[in-house]
């Protein structure tokens, strides 16, 4: 995994490359002529792209053009924009045109870090045939058809379904079909989000309304004035902002941190999660009011092993295109392991395991084991998968042992929030 990072000021640059080092290898270059070069060589799957490369310049041309040529290439990397407290506008018209998110300067690091631990968890282009949600099965017509028939109204959606079925997918096709289509789609990943960074993420902030608030930031909700905000992960919001969230719904408009004054906000919200919807429920884990403000209409997208051999072949079919750099096949033995195989990851680990295929396999006829999988049939998977949950039921008791029962405190000794340690709890019968 490469991030790559393109600005002209050396010290920008040396801030986001410390900042994102945990993450994987960070290359930096600093001219626009660079990026091409850099692209093909290092192949990233993130591009932190400055969009003004001239002193004095803030109307992004460069930038502008520099994110169309990437987003043309055969496999572009997720690109996030960075630009001035000064230049949302120029934000918003990167997002049109099909940037993953985007970074105002100067940025704090846990912001930083969220937006491209989102982007490469989502890894799909943002533009063009891998947008589609394919398949031919009877549960994905009558997705499709749903979103047809949704996606040109203003009501709200929850979106539901496993991790890896394609919720964001789902997301855009809603808004490729609303009235809202020329406005910007934002998405915001809940579950990346550090619990401090969520109101000012979501609302804003003024100069001066906490550490690090060096300058002011929009949030989301202005941002994405005009066009769709997609919430994704909504299950993973703590219960403290989920009611400041249902406020925001409700009125319309939203207040800064550090400001008294309500700012208006024109957008139509979509939300996703993998919850069940048993515990979606639990107003212990999710608040009832914001669920029903949520889900005027719920979508569910189906698991991949219950779409059926036929549309795994299709998907097969298309990704293995879409990667190979020669025409490729598949052995009768390999289509038919791959058709039983669970796909516990659904698309999302399909595409990963096409990409894998297409990258390590020693000719254009490809078998089983150059997908890297586990044999559907071996019984060391079942194994192994009882044995880490054997471990992550003890890790959980360790940390509630240790936080003597607070549940705050668990969560963060964890290192996750406490609407996913409630959901641990439960499913160990802790």
């Amino acid at each position: 995994m490469t991030l790559l990072i393109l600005d002209d000021d050396p010290d920008v640059a040396l801030a986001a490359r410390l900042a994102l080092r945990r993450l994987g290898p960070v290359a930096v270059r600093h001219a626009p002529q660079e990026l091409t070069a850099a692209l093909d060589e290092l192949a990233p799957q993130v591009l932190l792209l400055d969009m003004n490369f001239t002193p004095g310049a803030s109307d992004g041309a460069v930038g502008l053009a520099l994110l169309r040529e990437v987003l043309a290439r055969r496999r572009p990397p997720a690109v996030i924009v960075m630009t001035a407290y000064a230049e949302v506008e120029l934000a918003v018209q990167a997002l049109k045109a099909g940037a993953a998110d985007f970074i105002t300067k100067p940025w704090a690091n846990d912001r930083l870090v969220a937006s491209v631990q989102a982007a490469l968890a989502r890894r799909v282009p943002a533009v063009g045939v891998a947008d589609e949600l394919l398949g031919e099965s009877t549960a994905m017509q009558s997705l499709r058809a749903q979103i047809a028939q949704v996606g040109a109204s203003e009501a709200s959606v929850l979106i539901l379904g496993e991790n890896g079925v394609g919720k964001e997918l789902v997301a855009r096709a809603l808004h490729r079909a609303s009235p809202r289509a020329a406005g910007p789609l934002l998405a915001v990943d809940m579950g990346s989000l550090p619990e401090a960074l969520v109101e000012s993420e979501l609302f804003g902030h003024r100069r001066g309304s906490f550490t690090d608030a060096r300058e002011s930031r929009p949030g989301r909700f202005v941002a994405a004035a005009g066009g769709t905000l997609f919430l994704d992960e909504i299950g993973n919001l703590p219960l403290a902002q989920q009611a400041k969230l249902l406020a925001a719904l409700e009125r319309r408009e939203v207040t800064p941190l550090g400001s008294d004054r309500p700012v208006p906000v024109d957008v139509r919200v979509l939300a996703a999660t993998n919850m069940a919807e048993a515990e979606l429920f639990d107003a212990r884990r999710f608040r009832p009011d914001l669920l029903y403000r949520l889900n005027t209409v719920v979508l569910r997208v189906p698991p991949l092993r219950e779409r059926g051999a036929a549309d795994i072949a299709l998907l097969l079919r298309h990704y293995l295109g879409q990667f190979a750099k020669h025409p490729v096949e598949l052995t009768a033995d390999a289509l038919a392991r791959l058709a039983a195989y669970r796909w516990p990851g659904n698309v999302r680990e399909l595409r990963q395991a096409c990409e894998r295929a297409t990258l390590l396999a020693s000719g254009p006829v490809l078998t089983f084991a150059d997908f890297g999988l586990a044999d559907p049939g071996a019984a060391e998977p079942v194994t192994a998968g009882l044995d880490l949950q054997q471990r992550e039921r003890e890790a959980v008791q360790a940390a509630l042992a240790q936080a003597e029962g607070n549940i705050s405190q668990a969560a963060k000794l964890l290192g996750v929030s406490r609407a996913a340690l409630y959901r641990k709890l439960d499913k160990h019968g802790l």
